[in-house]
């Protein structure tokens, strides 16, 4: 019998919340503004790393002001194990003399004031909203975006158009939760490598594509 993608969407967050009741941010913060450091960072690059880099560079500088104030090489230096050191040390250091001079340095919480800042995405800001203040979003990295083509849930086209069409399927008092669950079961049981879909419990099920 042919499923839906709307029941298929069901089964599967059935199936997540089963799995993974509670979901911790995987990367380590204290505040928004260690957050979003953090999730700067972590553009291809683990959060393992993420979080083994980030408790030396907080030690320099763990506030907007203290970062600003840093020479951008010794930023560099600290972050190079994150990969992109060069791009992203330049973007830390800008991002937190905005903050600095503009927010009080404070972490603005609207997407457009986010997005305007040096190194945030759309999917950057996405996790900030979400998981520093509580707003509904549907951050879509790369594991989420394999998964939801995998799963037949979106066409996979492009971040934008799998991001739109999972906060379709979705309710979105669960979005926040739900990025960071299947985010974990893609690690756990649906890698894009060595995957055995008679062993994952959704693709065994529902996994329509490779």
């Amino acid at each position: 019998m042919r499923v839906s993608k709307k029941e298929k969407a069901i089964a599967i967050a059935r199936i997540l919340d089963e799995l993974y009741p509670e979901v911790p941010v995987p990367l380590s913060h204290k505040d928004p503004y260690t957050l979003l450091v953090a999730v700067i960072l972590s553009a291809r690059c683990t959060d393992v790393k993420v979080n083994q880099v980030t408790p030396y560079l907080f030690k320099k500088a763990h506030t907007a002001k203290a970062m600003a104030g840093l020479d951008v090489g010794i930023i560099k230096e600290i972050i190079k194990p994150c990969g992109l050191s060069p791009a992203k040390s330049k973007n830390i250091k800008e991002m937190s003399r905005i903050l600095t001079e503009q927010y009080g340095g404070k972490v603005p919480e609207t997407f457009a004031e986010l997005e305007a800042l040096p190194g945030v995405g759309h999917k950057t800001a996405s996790v900030v909203m979400a998981q520093a203040f509580g707003v509904p979003a549907f951050p879509v990295d790369t594991h989420i975006h394999r998964l939801a083509r995998r799963w037949g849930l979106s066409d996979g086209k492009n971040v934008e158009k799998t991001e739109a069409d999972l906060k379709k399927l979705f309710p979105e008092d669960t979005w926040n939760k739900l990025h960071l669950q299947i985010i974990y079961f893609g690690r756990e049981y649906c890698p894009a490598r060595g995957h055995v879909k008679q062993a994952c419990p959704i693709c065994s099920r529902y996994g329509v594509s490779e």
